[in-house]
């Protein structure tokens, strides 16, 4: 990501985003047996790393539908003692079961394990939390390969004194594509040319003329999800070539295919063009002129000052950070 990326620290952390890393790093494993799934691969892996039930994430009750803010009921305060985390699926979708690899998207409720106060609600609304991709090691305790559709409950001791225990419950919502879903938009004269295969990466086709005179963003494609805004963290998947040559220089696609999150704070002013406004699930092309690109000038040291560049990027997913806690 040299070429995107200009570092500014993204400090804000939500109490879910904590707990998650939390939860992600703790040790315990469930013992559902593998189960294989339509979408390919085996849940597996995932059904082994989910953290065992246990009478306390047993004894939690959620009212409401899968989807909305639950309210949650249990004894409190719960007992700490030996506990590390459980895991109960309260509820069992009817959805295809999770497989190691997917971007999850969930809603959860963080809750005070001693008091029941509400500490974090996120998720219900789109475009609040990003999609979280699972694996054995990083949120397979907490979601296993639960079904989607499914409701969890868990409960986990912690090292914060204020909140020695937390329970969590959380709504198992769909699965994310890596490539973008939205409905294709008719070609613009003019601009490079799309074509996609299979799996979704982009070749870009650079046409035999000059260079666009401005930053120019097309819809390729237009998704319905919830709406980019300035400052927002996107999930995506891009591709990058020179107008000049139709080389490319950077690509998730050639990567393995893995999108990822960047803040439109954190990248070059014409790449953040291409984001802010969009919605989740469309694809668009990008022609950015160096000045919104990395310039022209001597003191620009990077091998892309100059050109051109045109992109093609898949948008996933969004969701605005938390305001930074007040020091």
């Amino acid at each position: 990501m040299r070429f995107l990326v200009r570092l500014r620290p993204f400090a804000a952390l939500s109490v879910a985003a904590v707990a998650a890393v939390l939860l992600a790093g703790c040790a315990g494993g469930g013992e559902d047996s593998a189960t294989p799934s339509a979408t390919g691969g085996v849940a597996g892996d995932l059904c082994s790393a989910a953290a065992p039930s246990g009478d306390i994430s047993d004894g939690i009750s959620a009212s409401g539908d899968i989807g909305s803010v639950p309210t949650l009921d249990f004894a409190k305060p719960i007992d700490i003692d030996g506990l590390t985390i459980e895991r109960t699926v309260m509820v069992e979708g009817d959805g295809e079961p999770l497989v190691a690899g997917d971007f999850v998207n969930y809603a959860a409720t963080i809750v005070d394990g001693v008091t029941g106060d509400v500490l974090s609600q996120t998720g219900y609304t789109a475009g609040e939390v990003l999609p979280e991709q699972v694996s054995p090691e990083s949120g397979g305790q907490i979601f296993g390969c639960a079904t989607v559709g499914s409701r969890l409950a868990l409960a986990a001791a912690t090292s914060d004194e204020a909140n020695p225990s937390l329970l969590y419950v959380i709504d198992v919502l769909g699965v994310t594509p890596t490539a973008a879903w939205g409905e294709a938009q008719d070609p613009v004269a003019g601009l490079p040319t799309v074509t996609l295969d299979e799996s979704g990466a982009p070749t870009i086709t650079i046409p035999d003329a000059e260079p666009l005179a401005q930053t120019t963003v097309v819809d390729l494609k237009k998704g319905d999800g919830a709406t980019v805004a300035p400052g927002d963290q996107v999930l995506l998947q891009y591709r990058g070539v020179r107008w000049s040559n139709g080389e490319e220089f950077d690509s998730t696609w050639s990567k393995g295919g893995v999108p990822i999150p960047l803040g439109t704070t954190q990248v070059v002013d014409g790449f953040r063009q291409a984001l802010e406004g969009q919605t989740v699930g469309s694809q668009v092309l990008v022609s950015m002129t160096p000045a919104d690109g990395y310039g022209e000038g001597e003191i620009n040291t990077t091998d892309l000052k100059g050109d051109t560049l045109v992109f093609v990027v898949d948008i996933l997913g969004t969701a605005t950070p938390a305001p930074a806690a007040a020091q």
